[in-house]
Parts: structure tokens; C-alpha cells; sequence
């Protein structure tokens, strides 16, 4: 192993040893009550399968069959959820060949952050993974489940189902994918169109249709935003079948993955013989994996939350140092939308997962001895799925990536580093990714331009009063002040700036959103405005500098001079009513701040 990435795994697991064996030791009470259905009363279970075909009834009687829960998040708003629509019918049809059973356990929200970006739904997104995870609680509940196939794929939806699942982590799961859309129009003419019309020199026609153009038919979108980035961590973390990922939906290699999923979870459920549960493959190596797979493909800044409320939902503790660390060795290997031109479908045929697991491996920056839902050992994913006639095989991943603009070796990177630097000073402590932004504009000092209002950027910038070098700050945007929104709509107007030859940033206690792009942006800062922190005492024409290279946010006033000045006060209670926020209050008041996941579900002292 490299040893920096040993020594964070060291550290990760030293730091947990209370809470992992705490949680461990939940999950292994709750196994002990085998078969599940079994400890239910005749009424109890004649409710839990009073729906079900008389076949499927006599095989629940039986205590030494499976029933397989399904949680899925389909809707039919969402392209990459709408193919779920078919899966139910696969797995139960799956299932029966297995002898046992599948129920759909229950659905889940699915918003799609791409719909409300902008809108004052963006402010239910962060929260609608608690959410999430709360509603597969729920699903999984009713005690009648052998094993778990979760049906997920974007934003907060995959980390809502794995924190809700890991609560009943003595079950075994799988992530079942549903594939990408195929590829649009280029994703740099999508993005200077974006410019165009925020500029003001083509309209909202132009804009749709080009729009239209790139997100067009079922699957997920192909930029490696937040639900591309779920996909990689999950298949390197061996909750995928391999090479599942990045697989087109509705075609027949599609749906074999679905049925073998099927079947491998069965055979790893306790009435088949299987010992291992979710929140055992879970665990400190395989997080760990997943933050370097994070890292080396320069992933959503979204996961610098999301996956330390994963890690804490069993029992694991890490933070943005351990991203740091493992950030400043890292190969990387990859350069996909909005770090590079191509998209997930490019990456996929320039040799996929399979290449790049293989290539971490040989390298010692993936820890091999892991359970998966494949089998023992990482080493399993460095194969790809084929159909050879009707039958599923898996077969070794490329040797050589057929598209070096793309996919690169471990050994011959792009760059060395994941692009993920931790910023701190006297302004907070935030996060920053670089890996689509320039050297030359990786440290900015400008003065300050405030804002308390992702809108106030757009008047400004149609005013011109934004035509020089600058520090944009939007604040009041954290978790406790409106949900915490991805301001990603603020990118264009940044990018025509940074375009027209001026220096400029963003810093921010919200989000920027897994597309994060050329503009330097120092994001989750904490202590939040709302809450009295620092960007609270700021003014415009402050001297701020944002420095990636040496991880600094600071201002250009003494420790005494900050804590003088009164904090701003902004009355956000108009972000707390109206389309559903008022339901939401008690996350925001509970909510921890982001470099603990931005969760009220746990601290790191309880």
C-alpha cells in the first residue's frame, strides 16, 4: 500500500474504534434474530404478504427462502429514474428462478437537483438525503426482508439509501444502477451557449434547445457531477456488480446485471448461507477506497459530505483532512466533464472502472482485501460484464485505455493530486477543487463583492458592476440558514468574467454542486454566516484571498480587527415557507456543519 494512504486508513480506523464496534455490535443483535419474518406473529406476517400471489405465499411460509426488499426511487421526472419503472418485474421474475421472493419495500423522493437549481426547491436537496434515508428506514422496517436491492442512482438519493440501509446493515445490499443517457452535444458547447445567454447575446430559445440537446433521453446526465461520482465510489467500493456502472439503460446487458444483482444477493442472504451483511462491507478500507476513488477521478464536492454521513451511518469517523492527505498523493487519472471535455460514456469505452481499479491496485492506492457483494477482494472489479449469447460473463478490463485524453495510467497521470484542497483561516474553513481550474487562477486576492442572495449575483453582473477583479461572497446560504442550496446557476456569470480576463472567486457557506468547473470556488465554509461566522463580518472591498495552492481563505484584517466589526444580520425567514421549507425546520435547526455531513442525525460525540 502507498503509505499515506495506509496511514489514513490507520488513522480513520484508531479514531473509530468506539463507534464502529458500537455499531457493529447493533448489527450483529439484530442478526441474531434469524429468519427475520420468522419472529413475526401469524398477523404480523399475514399483512406482510397478504397481497402476494399464492406461490409467493407458500414460499414466506417458509423460513430457508429469501425475500428480497426492493427500495427504489423511481419517478418518471427524473431520466435517470424513469428506467426503474421496469426493474420490479426483472428482479421478482429473477427472484422466483431463485426459489424466493421479492416485494417492493417501498419508494423514496427523488428530486432532481438539474429541475431546481436556482428555484426555491434547491433548498430542500441537501435535506431530501436525510430524507431519503429516513423513508428507507421505513421501507425496510416491517421485519420481512432477507436481503435489500437498492434502486438509486443521483445526488442525494445514493447516499440517503446507503445511510437508511446501513441501519440495517446485518442484511446484505445492492446498488442497482440504471445507466447513462447516451452523449449530447459536446459538453464545451454546452457550456459557451451557457455563457452566450448569460452574457445576453442569444435567448431563451437558443438556450433550451441546445439544453435539449445534452439532456435528451432516459438515463443520467453524462457530465461527472454528483450522481456519476455516486456511481464511481459505489462500484469501488464493491456495492455494484462490477463494471455496472456506466452501463446504457434498456438494453439487454442492462438487464442481466439486474437479474445476476438478483441472485448474487440472494445467495448472500442468511436463508442461502451468507454471513456478511452491508455494514460489514462497509468499513474502513472501503471508505477509504472511495474517497480515493473520489479523488483520482475529480469528483463531486458534494462528497466531502455525503460520504462522511455514509462512514458515520456504520460507525465510521473521517474528515476533510483524510480527503486532504490522501488528495495531495493521489494520481489523476481521469479528465471528464468538467474536468476535461468527455463525458461518463467516453470514460466507459476508454476502459471504464474495471481499468481504473486495476491500475489503483497495481499502484497500492486501493485496499484489496475487501468484502464485496462480488466476493472477497477488490480484484474482482477489475473485470468487465459482456453477454456472450444470453449469458452474463465477466472478462478482464482493458490493459491500455483506448482513449488517453480521458483515461490515463496510475503511473503516467494527468497530474499528481486529487484536486481536493482544504482551505482554512480566518474566514473559516471550507473545501476548494481544482482539477478543472487553471494554475494561474488557483490563488486570487481581490477585493470583496457581498452578497447575501445567489440573485443579487445576476443583477449585479447585468449592471456591469461586476467588470473588474473580485471575490465574490454569497453568504447566509449554510445548511441552518435555507438548506444549504448548490449555487451552481452563479457559474456562467463567473465564467464570462474569468473569461474576459478578470481574477475572480467565489466563497461561499452553500454549494457549488458536483459540476464545480474553472472558477475557483471555496465552498461549505463553516461556521456559516447565519450562525455569526466570519464571512458574516465581511464588507465589500475587503481584501480576501482564496489560495488553493497553500490552502488559505483569509481577509486582510487583524484577529481583532474581525471580531469587531458587528455580524451582518439577514432575515432568512422567507427561505423557510413555501414549497414545503416550512416542513423542514427542524433539519435546518439541527443540522451539524458540513465537515460532519451536514446531519442531524449524528455527532461525532454521540
Amino acid at each position: 500500500m502507498h503509505p499515506t494512504v495506509q496511514q489514513v486508513t490507520d488513522r480513520i480506523i484508531h479514531r473509530s474504534q468506539r463507534t464502529r464496534q458500537a455499531y457493529l455490535d447493533r448489527m450483529e443483535a439484530l442478526g441474531r434474530q434469524e429468519p427475520l419474518r420468522s419472529t413475526l406473529s401469524c398477523g404480523n406476517l399475514a399483512h406482510g404478504f397478504a397481497a402476494c400471489q399464492q406461490g409467493d405465499k407458500d414460499t414466506l411460509k417458509l423460513m430457508n427462502r429469501a425475500n428480497v426488499a426492493m427500495v427504489s426511487a423511481y419517478n418518471d421526472m427524473l431520466s435517470a429514474h424513469q428506467p426503474y419503472h421496469r426493474f420490479p418485474d426483472v428482479i421478482r421474475e429473477a427472484a422466483h428462478g431463485m426459489g424466493s421472493v421479492a416485494q417492493f419495500a417501498g419508494g423514496t423522493p427523488a428530486m432532481c437537483d438539474g429541475v431546481t437549481q436556482g428555484q426555491p426547491g434547491m433548498e430542500l436537496s441537501l435535506f431530501s438525503r436525510d430524507t431519503i434515508a429516513m423513508s428507507t428506514a421505513i421501507a425496510l422496517s416491517h421485519n420481512m426482508f432477507d436481503a435489500v436491492m437498492l434502486l438509486g442512482i443521483c445526488d442525494k438519493i445514493v447516499p440517503g439509501l446507503l445511510i437508511g440501509a446501513l441501519s440495517f446493515g446485518h442484511l446484505p445490499a445492492i446498488l442497482v444502477p440504471g445507466g447513462p443517457m447516451p452523449s449530447g452535444i459536446p459538453n464545451k458547447e454546452k457550456q459557451r451557449i451557457r455563457q452566450l445567454y448569460a452574457e445576453g447575446k442569444i435567448g431563451r430559445d437558443e438556450l433550451l434547445e441546445a439544453e435539449s440537446k445534452s439532456y435528451h433521453s432516459p438515463g443520467t446526465c453524462t457530465f461527472y457531477g454528483t450522481a456519476n461520482s455516486n456511481q464511481m465510489l459505489v462500484e469501488v467500493m464493491g456495492l455494484h456488480l462490477p463494471g455496472a456502472a456506466f452501463i446504457h439503460p434498456d438494453t439487454p446487458l442492462r438487464d442481466a446485471l439486474t437479474r445476476a444483482a438478483t441472485e448474487q444477493v440472494i445467495r448472500l442472504s442468511r436463508p442461502h448461507g451468507g454471513k456478511l451483511g452491508l455494514g460489514h462491507m462497509v468499513d474502513e478500507k472501503s471508505i477509504v477506497n472511495a474517497l480515493v476513488a473520489l479523488l483520482v477521478t475529480g469528483g463531486s464536492t458534494n462528497h466531502t459530505m455525503h460520504w462522511i454521513a455514509i462512514a458515520r451511518a456504520a460507525g465510521i469517523i473521517i474528515n476533510w483532512d483524510d480527503y486532504a492527505e490522501l488528495s495531495a498523493v493521489v494520481p489523476a487519472m481521469t479528465r471528464i466533464y468538467p474536468n476535461g471535455e468527455e463525458d461518463v460514456n467516453a470514460f466507459h469505452e476508454a476502459g471504464g472502472t474495471g481499468y481504473l481499479i486495476r491500475e489503483l491496485l497495481e499502484g497500492g492506492f486501493l485496499h484489496e482485501d475487501v468484502n464485496t457483494v462480488a466476493g472477497f477482494g477488490l480484484d474482482r472489479y477489475t473485470r468487465m460484464p459482456e453477454l456472450q449469447g444470453e449469458r452474463l460473463g465477466w472478462e478482464p478490463a482493458v490493459t491500455a485505455s483506448s482513449n488517453p485524453d480521458v483515461l490515463r495510467p496510475a503511473a503516467e497521470p494527468f497530474a499528481w493530486g486529487g484536486g481536493l484542497t482544504v482551505l482554512q483561516g480566518n474566514l473559516g474553513r471550507g473545501v476548494i477543487k481544482t482539477s478543472a481550474v487553471a494554475p494561474e487562477h488557483q490563488r486570487v486576492q481581490a477585493p470583496a463583492v457581498v452578497f447575501s442572495d445567489q440573485n443579487q449575483l445576476k443583477v449585479a453582473f447585468e449592471a456591469g458592476e461586476l467588470d473588474r477583479d473580485c471575490v465574490v461572497i454569497v453568504r447566509f446560504q449554510g445548511p441552518a440558514a435555507n438548506g444549504m442550496p448548490e449555487l451552481h446557476k452563479l457559474t456562467p456569470y463567473l465564467g464570462v468574467l474569468q473569461d474576459r480576463g478578470y481574477q475572480v472567486a467565489l466563497v461561499t457557506d452553500g454549494r457549488m454542486s458536483g459540476a464545480s468547473g474553472k472558477v475557483p470556488a471555496a465552498i461549505h465554509i463553516y461556521p456559516e454566516a447565519l450562525k455569526g461566522g466570519p464571512l458574516a463580518r465581511l464588507r465589500d472591498g475587503d481584501l480576501v484571498t482564496v489560495d488553493a495552492v497553500n490552502g488559505r481563505l483569509s481577509v486582510d484584517l487583524s484577529d481583532e480587527e474581525l471580531a469587531a466589526r458587528e455580524p451582518a444580520r439577514e432575515d432568512v425567514s422567507g427561505n423557510h415557507a413555501g414549497f414545503g421549507r416550512e416542513l423542514f425546520g427542524w433539519f435546518r435547526k439541527g443540522a451539524s456543519h458540513p465537515e460532519e455531513g451536514a446531519t442531524f442525525f449524528w455527532n461525532h460525540d454521540s
